[in-house]
């Protein structure tokens, strides 16, 4: 396996060859990798609109454009890391238990190997598999979530497993610490509010878009610094992106979410609250990073934009942890 970084596409054309994340090897095994990217094609936690199942393989596909260098961060990551595509996990499509199983061994694997893992879904439900994994190697981490849902719900038609639930039962099974725990982005009516007893009971954070859009990024790039010190899981889901720059998320919440830059730049860094920028906020050991997919389906150019604002996350969680090595 060679881990030399993408290939050329000067010499092999982007649409040419077995897709693969960001035109990056693949590989099997971890070993001797920095990260190890994963696909985890699972949406069997969805409550409306499935489809992120196919997410993975529309990011591999909608990434060949992606060109590594950071003119912002001044990084190009695959001249410091070792990166390569380490496939699929292997779900269950009938049984979120046993996906959830599947998921904790295989970035468990990851981990074991030495790399860290980089994930892209799937629903928010396939989270509490991969804290799992997380937390057996480094203990409780801390968890800074962008989203425009709390998915600290109880449960779903009698099932305590689906993309509501990850981040109560990841703090329930004490993977996480939530008191070093800050939701940002969260938007939108709910169902009452007792959705949000479980977070005064627990001490988590929430900076709800409103507030972002008063205090701007800045403030929340401050309120990530208690963060320091301690290891950091990053989570982030497609629809804490505004709709009109996601609409192929499988649950659309409106109310002005994150905004998205120049499409020069794709996701821009100083307009969406430190997502892409979160480890130069709180400077602390970030463990790994996840990039969400929440139903690619529609047709045309909704499927087309929501992939490509994925592929270009990935790309800048990449490039996050490189600048993180290089400081």
């Amino acid at each position: 396996m060679s881990t030399s970084g993408p290939r050329d596409a000067f010499v092999s054309p982007r649409f040419g060859q077995v897709a693969t994340f960001m035109l990056l090897p693949s590989a099997a095994s971890a070993k001797g990798l920095d990260v190890g990217l994963l696909g985890i094609p699972y949406d069997g936690g969805t409550s409306y609109r499935t489809g992120a199942r196919f997410g993975p393989r529309a990011v591999r596909e909608q990434s060949s454009l992606i060109r590594p260098w950071n003119p912002v961060l001044k990084v190009h990551p695959f001249e410091r890391l070792r990166v390569a595509d380490c496939g699929d996990v292997d779900v269950v499509p009938i049984s979120i238990e046993r996906t959830l199983a599947a998921i904790d061994a295989r970035v468990s694997q990851v981990i074991a190997e030495g790399a860290m893992p980089v994930c892209v879904g799937g629903d928010h439900s396939v989270t509490l598999g991969i804290l799992r994994a997380v937390a057996r190697r480094h203990g409780r981490v801390g968890l800074v979530h962008f989203d425009a849902h709390p998915d600290t719900w109880d449960e779903y038609f009698g099932s305590k497993y689906f993309h509501g639930t990850p981040f109560r039962r990841a703090v329930e099974e004490n993977l996480i610490d939530p008191r070093r725990m800050i939701q940002v982005g969260i938007r939108g009516p709910l169902y009452g509010s007792e959705d949000f007893e479980f977070h005064d009971q627990h001490g988590i954070e929430v900076a709800r878009i409103e507030t972002v859009k008063e205090q701007g990024t800045a403030w929340v790039a401050e309120r990530f610094a208690r963060l320091r010190g301690g290891p950091v899981y990053c989570s982030f889901d497609i629809d804490a992106v505004d709709p009109a720059y996601a609409p192929a998320t499988g649950t659309k919440t409106s109310a002005c979410g994150v905004k998205i830059g120049p499409a020069t730049e794709g996701v821009s860094h100083p307009r969406l609250p430190c997502g892409v920028r979160i480890t130069i906020a709180f400077k602390g050991r970030e463990v790994t990073t996840r990039v969400i997919d929440r139903g690619p389906t529609t047709p045309g150019h909704d499927f087309d934009l929501t992939r490509a604002l994925a592929a270009a996350l990935h790309l800048q969680g990449t490039q996050q942890i490189q600048w993180r090595f290089a400081h």
